[in-house]
């Protein structure tokens, strides 16, 4: 009879020890430990085959190794195929992340509808409804296919059994915290069931070539719940987000190794289920108020898309001795930096006053080109001066107040140009080496400065204008 060994395991991050702690070394949680009993093997595990000829295969030169292309499979859902990097790929083993009710569910309903639709066999394996739940929800969105196979289960083992008897092009388990193992001694969703039951999962998809796409819930810190080893073992993370309060999901990739991690999906939520945003520049800019203080426009990239948000402000006097800074879509230590530079290098008294920034519509922006816009916006609430409805900014800002190139600004230009706006404010490195779009009158500038007068004109000097 195989050992048994009694190890303490951090929920969070999957840490291990020998004896209990209240917090965790490993990511700094409180009461993470939980006693787990893990079972250890008598006879040497295999790992898992991912070719017929493996075993008798010897190493050779990557030179002499015939490449082969992987035919995806089209989702006919564009938003979907541009994050996967083109489509699903065999063989797959995709992790799909987010909130309660932001609609992972859903989405990978419609993937599932729409693949059985072309004759591509589906199975829909759900350990947290039971099989007539799943069928109120495929009536609500008008799914109807009979290759699309839904199991109610949550032991991994019967699940292969269904998966051999079946043998799907594509397999969605929703969700991975509640399937088990039964040589696994710990509870279902445990960092040990977690970590197994991936495994398992894994050697289906690359033994099988099946695409599997799982579901993994998300911890308070937004981040996906267990291991930190569970992102490094599928191919493709990606993440389900939006503001529960807004009706625009936004799905992105921060780990794909079939395509680029830079790329978005936008999707809409609707009674009928998710649908696809064609256009979400013109979306996120629809309700946009002219002539306010305190807004500018910016066209940031989000992979090979270019999306024109707002960019919103508003500076007023503090009452509390420490000035309060909150940012919504944007990391809250750069506007303190950008804050700083417009103190520092422009002269703006910044220190007594309150900031509030946010990103109209629910979107997150990180890219560097933001810069130059975000302290516009704040120049143009702190000195009560609007800027023009027609204007698009864009720059990197510098600690010295230097605005610095930025990446791909035609492409940047060419989507302004297309909605309608009149000029764009850009880096003075960026002009030269491309054609300027007739009909949008494009302007260069160095310094922090530069753009502000350009964008805000005499405002910039003297005292602040508060309207009470």
């Amino acid at each position: 009879m195989a050992k048994k060994k009694t190890k303490y395991v951090c929920q969070e991050c999957g840490y291990e020890s020998m004896k209990w702690m209240g917090k965790c070394p490993g990511c700094q949680s409180w009461n993470t430990m939980v006693e787990e009993f893990a079972a250890v093997p008598t006879e040497k595990k295999r790992g898992f085959v991912t070719s017929p000829n493996a075993k008798t295969m010897k190493p050779q030169p990557i030179t002499k190794i015939e490449r082969k292309e992987e035919n995806r499979y089209d989702t006919h859902i564009n938003e979907l195929n541009r994050v996967l990097g083109g489509g699903i790929v065999p063989g797959s083993l995709v992790l799909v992340g987010g909130d309660p009710g932001i609609g992972k569910s859903t989405l990978l309903l419609q993937v599932s509808a729409e693949m059985s639709k072309n004759k591509k066999r589906v199975l829909y394996i759900s350990g947290e409804e039971s099989v007539k739940q799943t069928k109120i929800r495929a009536d609500r969105l008008g799914i109807a296919s009979d290759e699309l196979y839904v199991l109610a289960e949550t032991d991994v083992e019967y699940i292969e059994k269904a998966i051999e008897e079946i043998d799907p092009t594509l397999v969605i388990i929703d969700s991975i915290q509640t399937v088990y193992l039964d040589n696994v001694s710990s509870a279902p969703g445990s960092v040990s069931q977690v970590r197994e039951c991936t495994a398992a999962f894994m050697r289906v998809a690359k033994t099988k070539g099946i695409a599997i796409f799982i579901v993994g819930h998300v911890t308070k810190q937004g981040s996906i719940a267990g291991p930190r080893l569970l992102e490094h073992m599928v191919d493709s993370v990606l993440y389900f987000e939006g503001e529960r309060h807004h009706t625009y999901r936004i799905l992105r990739a921060v780990k794909n190794r079939f395509g680029s991690t830079n790329e978005i999906g936008i999707f809409e939520m609707k009674e009928i289920g998710l649908e696809e945003v064609l256009n979400p520049s013109e979306i996120f800019l629809e309700e946009r108020s002219s002539g306010a203080a305190g807004s500018a426009v910016v066209a940031s990239m989000e992979g090979t898309r270019t999306v024109l948000v707002e960019i919103q402000s508003l500076i007023s006097p503090t009452s509390f001795g420490n000035p309060r800074r909150m940012a919504t879509g944007i990391d809250h230590n750069r506007i303190s930096l950008l804050m700083a530079v417009l103190e520092k290098r422009v002269g703006m008294l910044l220190q007594n006053s309150d900031a509030y920034v946010k990103v109209a519509g629910g979107v997150r922006l990180d890219e560097p080109s933001i810069d130059l816009s975000i302290a516009v916006a704040i120049a143009s609430s702190f000195r009560n001066a609007p800027t023009s409805p027609t204007d698009v900014i864009i720059g990197e800002v510098g600690l010295t107040g230097e605005v610095r190139r930025v990446s791909r600004v035609e492409q940047r230009v060419l989507e302004a140009e297309k909605l309608g706006f009149k000029r764009v404010i850009i880096p003075e490195k960026n002009i030269g080496g491309w054609s300027i779009p007739q009909g949008i009158d494009v302007v260069g500038v160095t310094t922090v400065n530069e753009a502000l007068e350009v964008t805000l004109g005499g405002a910039t000097s003297g005292s602040p204008k508060f309207e009470l």
